[in-house]
């Protein structure tokens, strides 16, 4: 494990990328996968085969799977078939899971350096109801992956030509549009970004504000006589020509490994080169160790996508989680996420029983509580949470109904509408020496209670680097934090150079509450400490609702590399904050703003020096 504090930590993680991948000697009983006639490099389908092996493992008392280094190919023929309700993913059923992990007590999977490849909508690894689980040493790709690239040709005044390779990204021209082909599947393009030639990254200021502009899926594709497709409208924004367009299609219908209620998983030196999901998604797990985990392009096929969208995430987790030495580069969505899950209260039966409901339509389906847990009381308008209770019992009647008794009577505020956040499966999180690299949308997304260490990264987001909120109005994505701290990063002047949802400043703390006021913070304790900030424009640091806020000991340099265009002109702001502190810290170069904007706070709440303070 590294625990330098280095601070180019990338550096780190790039070296980790070439060391030669080792067989770690068995602690029990060993199995190879030869020993099942599954040789590399044979293209034959190895579903079936690995779990043959695994029903031998459960036979051992310490099970070692070991694969002999080379390619394995994974086909949806003999998958075992399951439905799964994946948080913050598309219930598509049933999902289709290749390698099936479930009821285990102590197995340690190594790969050897293989590459496993998979074919169709699969879930590579699922973790099911087990403990004590190693995976290491393995590379995750597709050979048509669900999300494809193309190449800027020509532009014109109501055109753009771009060339999409047929081997890698099967397409057809269907009722005017680009339909991607795969093994099985097809699905029209719906979205895109746009990455620079030059220098890697997401082309600025494009983001979720449209590569083409508005309206512009209107277009008609025709394929012209040298191969390359022409899409045909007087597009708002032209890309640049050579630069390279990711084009998105398909659902996020499979995670590429999917922690179920497991306990004590390790992954250790995992490169995911693509997913038809998120990356690796934890769900109701506690006590996960991440180390050396890439979610990145496979340049080998000259690809500058990873993910089809988050990289790590964590959804109702407890225990200790550890994010060490990782990298996470050309997802199209967040690289990690960590936060609970809040329902809605639909109906009260008695003071003691409630009808809840889960309302977003991507955590329908799943557990989201046991009897004896822990659950908060939240005033949906305030975001405070006003009492605690234990269930006693919990009945599911639909997908995203189910009644919750509680062992006392509820609080004798709470009313319809309001909101319920279980306290017991939320965790601390340690976030070190890892790389954040070109990423769609943020960097790390974080609402727990528990301890939060976020230290020695490195950050090149498109959007904010660092977003902490909390929401139990529209995502439901419940978690008030109470103690984070941020400390010896950097981030550069690659961050906040789109906008997306909740990008007030690099790092953005953004709960939202529709009815705010300082006196009921949501947010607790948050410290940004001895970090480096690389900024071409104003915003820093944006807080609301917060409780206890220090910007200590930071080095803020002036960038010129992009022209500033936030239309936020504070390099920090508090809204609704109290007891804060602004410190120690160090400004090289003509720094944009220099001031501090405090609104719905009051000046006695700020410990400041140097900086001229905006009030609102």
């Amino acid at each position: 494990m590294i625990r330098s504090a280095c601070k180019h930590p990338f550096i780190i993680v790039l070296m980790l990328l070439f060391i030669p991948s080792v067989v770690y000697p068995a602690v029990g009983d060993t199995v190879l996968m030869k020993g099942f006639d599954l040789l590399p490099n044979t293209r034959q389908n190895a579903v079936r085969l690995v779990q043959l092996a695994l029903d031998s493992c459960k036979k051992l008392r310490h099970p070692v799977l070991v694969f002999e280094k080379g390619r394995y190919d994974f086909w949806p023929q003999y998958a075992i078939e399951k439905d799964y309700f994946e948080s913050n993913s598309t219930d598509i059923n049933p999902k289709r899971c290749a390698i099936m992990v479930h009821a285990f007590d102590g197995l340690d999977i190594d790969a050897g350096g293989s590459d496993f490849i998979f074919h169709d909508r699969m879930q590579p690894f699922t973790i099911d109801h087990s403990k004590n689980i190693a995976i290491r040493n393995v590379r995750i790709d597709w050979d048509i992956p669900l999300t494809a690239q193309a190449t800027v040709i020509d532009t014109g005044a109501a055109f753009v030509d771009i060339r999409i390779d047929p081997l890698q990204f099967p397409f057809i021209i269907e009722d005017d549009k680009i339909v991607f082909v795969g093994e099985g599947w097809k699905s029209q393009l719906w979205g895109m970004m746009e990455f620079e030639k030059s220098s890697g990254l997401i082309a600025p200021r494009t983001g979720d504000d449209g590569v083409l502009g508005d309206n512009w899926n209107r277009y008609v594709a025709s394929v012209l006589p040298s191969g390359v497709i022409r899409m045909n409208f007087p597009f708002k924004r032209k890309p640049s020509i050579g630069n390279t367009l990711v084009l998105r299609h398909s659902e996020r219908d499979h995670a590429g490994i999917f922690i179920l209620g497991s306990s004590r998983v390790s992954l250790d030196k995992i490169t995911i080169y693509h997913t038809a999901g998120l990356g690796v998604l934890s769900q109701y797990s506690s006590d996960l160790s991440f180390r050396g985990l890439h979610v990145i392009p496979n340049l080998e096929k000259g690809r500058v996508f990873s993910g089809h969208d988050d990289g790590c995430h964590f959804s109702n987790c407890k225990g200790e989680i550890l994010v060490d030495s990782c990298s996470f580069r050309g997802l199209m969505d967040d690289p990690i996420n960590v936060h609970g899950t809040a329902v809605q209260v639909v109906a009260m039966r008695s003071d003691r029983e409630l009808v809840c409901r889960f309302m977003h339509h991507q955590s329908v389906g799943m557990d989201w509580g046991f009897q004896g847990d822990t659950v908060g009381f939240i005033d949906h308008s305030t975001m405070q949470t006003i009492a605690t209770g234990k269930i006693a019992k919990i009945s599911f009647t639909s997908l995203t109904d189910f009644v919750l008794s509680f062992e006392q009577p509820v609080p004798s505020s709470l009313k319809v509408k309001d909101a319920l956040e279980n306290l017991t499966w939320t965790p601390s999180i340690r976030i070190a020496n890892s790389l954040f690299s070109v990423n769609r949308a943020r960097g790390i997304l974080v609402s727990t209670p528990g301890k939060v260490l976020i230290e020695n990264n490195r950050f090149e987001s498109s959007g904010s680097a660092i977003l902490i909120a909390g929401d139990a109005n529209q995502w439901f994505e419940s978690g008030a934090v109470k103690d984070v701290t941020i400390r010896k990063n950097t981030f550069t002047d690659a961050c906040l150079t789109s906008m997306y949802q909740f990008c007030e400043a690099i790092i953005s703390i953004e709960p939202e509450i529709p009815s705010l006021s300082a006196a009921r913070p949501f947010h607790r304790n948050i410290r940004v400490e001895e970090n480096e900030f690389h900024s071409f424009d104003y915003p820093v640091l944006y807080a609301k609702s917060t409780a206890g806020i220090s910007f200590i000991n930071n080095t803020i340099t002036r960038s010129t590399r992009f022209e500033p265009f936030h239309p936020r002109k504070s390099m920090l702001s508090f809204v609704a904050c109290s007891n804060i502190a602004v410190t120690g810290n160090r400004l090289i170069g003509d720094v944009l703003g220099k001031n501090i904007l405090l609104k719905n706070t009051n000046k006695k709440e700020l410990k400041s020096r140097g900086l001229q303070i905006v009030t609102d």
